[in-house]
């Protein structure tokens, strides 16, 4: 902005301004009023019929939101989904969101991580089923075995002798096909998911960390921009008082106060535009790794359902290599199993809990 703070001439005063307004030239040549009561601008000249609208410069094209500048309605339009069709994270999870208590709001990126979150608890938790599936095997495999070892009715002889040894070996054979079921299961199934658990956990910290970060650093270059905005207002507002004294008695002393306060209200415009600057850049850095860090969470997540997918798959067949007579129990579960889509699932969660799709944009005063 960094106007020169001059007033017009006085041809442009046939038309009344409302009580307390002031107009000025930017150092582009462009008009703007300020009201002197309430720090108030506008690129629009203010009417004295009451009710008419007048627009800020405050934001040009834009409207902040918890220190985020979204698109006002009429620009909306214009934008297009990053990824249309896709129903991907990029393009969902702009705007916070109240909590669940409705006590405060919460990023459309802590809901994605939430749902991370979520499918990490949901990932331990198949893993304690399928380590509680090993331990049912190996006693099951334990018991088989102790059973073949009973010496009960070894007297009998002849061919029923042979078969009724034949009968209890046979315990003894089942026993050791648990017992492989149960170490594969732990090398092929638990241990798999509790690895990729981990490596999970430490990719949502990371990411949690950097997004807040930058969070943080937005809302601190926005806080600057305002206070840079109010200091303009108050040389402005100073070189006005200084306009007013000399309009009503002309005196160097005056004329001298008025070059310093136009000189401090440049220095103000600059230091705004300075700060305007500093936050547009905040915003496309943050906007830049929202984008890429969401696409990321968007790929781990696929990632995730077809890791669990597929060690699922290895279950049913270790399954049905370990009881050739239950495969009708396993044939609904492998059914399932193919229709897995985490495309479709994205869908579904994002229809329900995106946050908006409107991205932010930068300031322009």
């Amino acid at each position: 902005l960094g106007p020169n703070m001059v007033q017009l001439p006085m041809e442009d005063l046939r038309d009344p301004l409302p009580p307390h307004w002031r107009c000025y030239m930017s150092p582009q040549g462009r008009r703007y009023y300020v009201n002197t009561i309430n720090n108030e601008t506008t690129w629009e000249r203010p009417s004295s019929v009451p009710g008419t609208p007048k627009t800020s410069i405050r934001h040009k094209n834009s409207l902040p939101i918890n220190c985020v500048t979204f698109p006002l309605p009429a620009f909306m339009p214009e934008q297009q989904l990053l990824k249309p069709g896709e129903w991907s994270y990029c393009d969902y999870f702009w705007t916070d969101k109240k909590d669940s208590q409705g006590n405060g709001c919460i990023t459309g990126f802590e809901v994605l991580l939430q749902k991370q979150l979520r499918g990490k608890q949901m990932q331990k938790e198949m893993a304690e089923f399928i380590r509680e599936r090993i331990k049912i095997e190996e006693e099951y495999a334990k018991n088989l075995s102790k059973l073949s070892q009973i010496p009960l009715a070894g007297q009998e002889e002849g061919t029923l002798g042979e078969a009724w040894a034949q009968l209890k070996k046979s315990l003894a054979d089942e026993a050791e096909v648990h017992l492989k079921f149960s170490s594969k299961l732990q090398s092929e199934v638990e241990k798999p998911l509790l690895t990729f658990r981990e490596n999970f956990k430490k990719d949502m910290k990371r990411f949690d960390h950097h997004i807040a970060d930058l969070r943080k650093q937005l809302v601190g270059r926005y806080a600057a921009v305002e206070k840079a905005r109010k200091a303009l207002a108050d040389r402005q507002k100073e070189l006005d008082l200084k306009t007013q004294q000399l309009e009503i008695k002309l005196s160097n002393k005056i004329e001298e106060d008025i070059k310093k306060a136009r000189r401090k209200s440049t220095q103000a415009g600059d230091d705004l535009m300075r700060c305007v600057d500093l936050y547009n850049q905040s915003q496309s850095k943050w906007f830049e790794e929202m984008v890429t860090t969401s696409l990321e969470l968007e790929r781990l997540e696929v990632e995730r359902v077809e890791m669990i997918r597929q060690h699922l798959c290895q279950y049913t067949t270790l399954r049905h290599e370990t009881d050739m007579f239950n495969q009708s129990t396993m044939e609904p579960v492998d059914q399932l199993l193919q229709c897995v889509d985490p495309a479709r699932d994205r869908e579904l969660w994002v229809r329900e809990n995106k946050t908006g799709e409107i991205r932010p944009v930068d300031i322009e005063i």
